[in-house]
C-alpha cells in the first residue's frame, strides 16, 4: 500500500509541475525516438513470439509475459519504415493505452529523461498529415544538439485497433436530443487522431468543436474571450482536454483556469489514454470535473450529455469520473 501511495504522489507531483519523463530508444540506426514513461509498464529483452493467425499485418506475434498474452507491434514498420530486424539489441516496450496492453518491438533502449512540457515542440507544419510524430524535443550535448522524435502512439494504434466513431442506440437522451444543436466545446489535444475522434463523434449530435493543439493554445483562446468581454458560458458548454500536450499539459491548463476569476467555473473533462490507479489522484489534484478514457464514443457522449443536463437544470452537478 505504501509503495502505491508513493507512486501516486510521485506521478501527481510530476504532472502538477508541467513535467514529463520520456523513455528514449532507437529503431535501428542512431536516431532517437521517445514515448511518455507514464504509458510504459515495463521494458524486457525481446522474448519468443507466437504467431497469431489472421492478425493485423502490423502485429508480428504474441508474447507471453508473466502469464499474460500481449500483442507485439513492430514499431519501425508501424510508422512507415522497413520492419526492424530482430537482433540481440532488440527490446520489447510494454505499454498500456486506453485499458489495452501491447508491446512495441524496438532496438536499443537508451535512457529516461525528465523534461518540462515547455521543452516539447510540435512537429513542423511542412511535414504533412501522414507522419507519426506527436512532438519533438532536443537534447543538448557539449558538442552537438540531438533531436528526439516523440511518436504518436495513438495514431499507430488507431490504424490497428480501428477506433469507432458511432454512437450506440439508447445513449442519447431523446428528451434533450435537440438541445445539442449549436453547442460548442473547446477541445485541447496534440494528437490529430484524438481530435478527429472527438469532433466526428460529437458532430453526429450537432455539436461544434473548437480545436486547440495544446494547453497554451486553449488558454489563449479562453483569455481572448475574456479580453473581448465575452461570457465563457455563452461561448462553450465545456472544455475537454488531453493530459499530455506540448508547451502546456492538461493538468497545468486546468490549474491555470481554476486560478482565474473569470474562468474558474469552466466544466473540465480530462480525456486521456493514461490508465492506472493514479488517475483519480490527478483529477483531485488539479480540480477537473470528470475523467474520461479516450476513444470511447459512448462515454464521450454521456459525459457531454451530463454537462448539458446540468446546464439545463435536469441533473445535479456531482463529480463524474469514468475509470
Amino acid at each position: 500500500m505504501a509503495s502505491m501511495i508513493e507512486t501516486v504522489d510521485k506521478r501527481t507531483n510530476l504532472v502538477g509541475q508541467n513535467r514529463l519523463e520520456l523513455l528514449l530508444f532507437q529503431l535501428q540506426g542512431n536516431q532517437l525516438f521517445a514515448i511518455n514513461v507514464f504509458k510504459v509498464k515495463e521494458v524486457v529483452p525481446m522474448p519468443r513470439l507466437n504467431k497469431l493467425p489472421n492478425a493485423h499485418e502490423k502485429i508480428i506475434g504474441i508474447a507471453t509475459i508473466r502469464g499474460e498474452s500481449i500483442p507485439v507491434i513492430n514499431l519501425r514498420e508501424a510508422i512507415g519504415f522497413r520492419p526492424l530486424e530482430m537482433t540481440a539489441e532488440c527490446n520489447l516496450i510494454i505499454t498500456e493505452y486506453n485499458r489495452t496492453v501491447q508491446g512495441f518491438l524496438v532496438g536499443k533502449v537508451d535512457r529516461i529523461i525528465n523534461m518540462t512540457w515547455g521543452e516539447i515542440m510540435h512537429p513542423p507544419t511542412g511535414v504533412g498529415r501522414n507522419h507519426y510524430l506527436t512532438a519533438l524535443t532536443r537534447i543538448e550535448h557539449p558538442d552537438h544538439t540531438e533531436l528526439v522524435e516523440i511518436i504518436d502512439v495513438e495514431k499507430v494504434l488507431a490504424e490497428i485497433v480501428n477506433y469507432q466513431y458511432s454512437i450506440s442506440d439508447g445513449v442519447v437522451d431523446d428528451e434533450i436530443k435537440e438541445e445539442f444543436q449549436g453547442i460548442k466545446i473547446l477541445h485541447a489535444d496534440d494528437s490529430s487522431t484524438a481530435r478527429k475522434q472527438v469532433s466526428t463523434t460529437l458532430a453526429q449530435l450537432g455539436v461544434e468543436i473548437i480545436p486547440a493543439c495544446d494547453g497554451q493554445q486553449a488558454l489563449t483562446i479562453l483569455l481572448g474571450w475574456v479580453e473581448e468581454g465575452k461570457k465563457i458560458e455563452d461561448e462553450i458548454l465545456m472544455l475537454i482536454t488531453d493530459a499530455e500536450m506540448p508547451i502546456m499539459d492538461g493538468y497545468r491548463l486546468t490549474s491555470e483556469i481554476r486560478k482565474h476569476p473569470e474562468l474558474k467555473d469552466i466544466y473540465i473533462v480530462l480525456n486521456t489514454s493514461l490508465s492506472g490507479s493514479f488517475n483519480q489522484a490527478m483529477v483531485d489534484k488539479v480540480g477537473c470535473n470528470a475523467l474520461l478514457s479516450k476513444f470511447q464514443p459512448d462515454l464521450l457522449v454521456k459525459s457531454v450529455q451530463k454537462r448539458l443536463k446540468i446546464k439545463l437544470g435536469k441533473e445535479s452537478d456531482d463529480e463524474d469520473v469514468e475509470e
